[in-house]
């Protein structure tokens, strides 16, 4: 008997036309050792980042990075991850570094792909259709977002968990849901975070740096003259995530608190705990983060 995110998925992949068996890493993988793919997997991603990256703003120079060889580098080593077993990364920070760094990845690798101009919407189903095989299994960027990185809670307008029960890949899933992963993973929109490549062994100071500089830049809009407080649409879809209620429609309040400690100035932290404004949500812009 199917369960509810068997049969979602299912219909989804009907919905799209995608093929199970349709990945970005097809293709004889190289010889070299298993055990060094998250290192190697990361030197790929900071060598793309170097070759495509702006420093600054974390924008992507898709068009220079398709024909470079660092893409074509990154795009070898990935094939290398058919068979590699992500249980061999024990650590919380080398599973969080590894599992971020390759959701962004994806994402460029399937910008670049699946030929996207303006945005990621041209593509039906873009974030159900981008894949890796990994170990053997099938890991689209939900797959990694919310069946691992989001400790298996789920799309946020789908019921249940991601993976089923009896799903193989849901032993890669975390045990804990880190809310400030939403400020390191990239949909490859402007509206997302900038991006960056991660390390384990600084992962938390990493991801601290990633939520203050998104909410600092944009996330967070205070306005006083209108007693409004406006957030990235990134605190409505993920609103459990901070302690919120489900796609923001509640008491904000504990999300508040969430963000609070991460403003640059003591007064907006203030501001942001007096309770004496409303809470709005931006529009997200999907023009693709070039």
């Amino acid at each position: 008997m199917f369960s509810i995110p068997q049969t979602t998925h299912t219909f989804i992949n009907w919905r799209y036309s995608i093929n199970e068996e349709t990945v970005l890493n097809s293709g004889t993988p190289p010889g070299a050792s298993q055990v060094s793919i998250a290192a190697d997997l990361k030197q790929a991603i900071n060598e793309i980042k170097i070759q495509a990256f702006a420093s600054s703003s974390g924008k992507v120079d898709y068009s220079a990075l398709s024909s470079s060889s660092a893409y074509e580098h990154y795009r070898q080593t990935t094939r290398r991850l058919q068979t590699f077993d992500p249980a061999l990364l024990k650590s919380r920070e080398e599973r969080l570094a590894f599992w971020i760094n390759l959701y962004n990845a994806l994402v460029i690798d399937a910008v670049i792909a699946f030929g996207v101009g303006q945005t990621v919407n041209e593509v039906p189903g873009f974030f159900w259709r981008a894949a890796y095989c990994i170990n053997g299994s099938r890991f689209n960027t939900f797959d990694i977002e919310y069946g691992i990185l989001r400790a298996n809670a789920g799309h946020p307008g789908i019921p249940g968990p991601h993976f089923s029960g009896d799903d193989l890949r849901i032993k890669y899933s975390l045990g804990v849901l880190d809310p400030r992963i939403h400020f390191g993973l990239v949909c490859a929109s402007r509206s997302c975070p900038p991006i960056a490549v991660y390390s384990d062994e600084p992962i938390d100071e990493q991801l601290d740096l990633a939520a203050r500089s998104f909410i600092n830049s944009g996330g967070v809009e205070i306005d006083r003259e209108s007693k409004e407080v406006r957030l990235s649409k990134i605190f409505q879809w993920y609103a459990p995530d901070f302690g919120g209620p489900t796609l923001g429609l509640g008491n904000m309040r504990p999300v508040l608190d969430y963000i609070a400690p991460f403003l640059n100035e003591a007064q907006d932290q203030a501001y942001l705990r007096d309770g004496k404004h409303k809470v709005r949500f931006t529009s997200y812009d999907w023009t693709l983060n070039i």
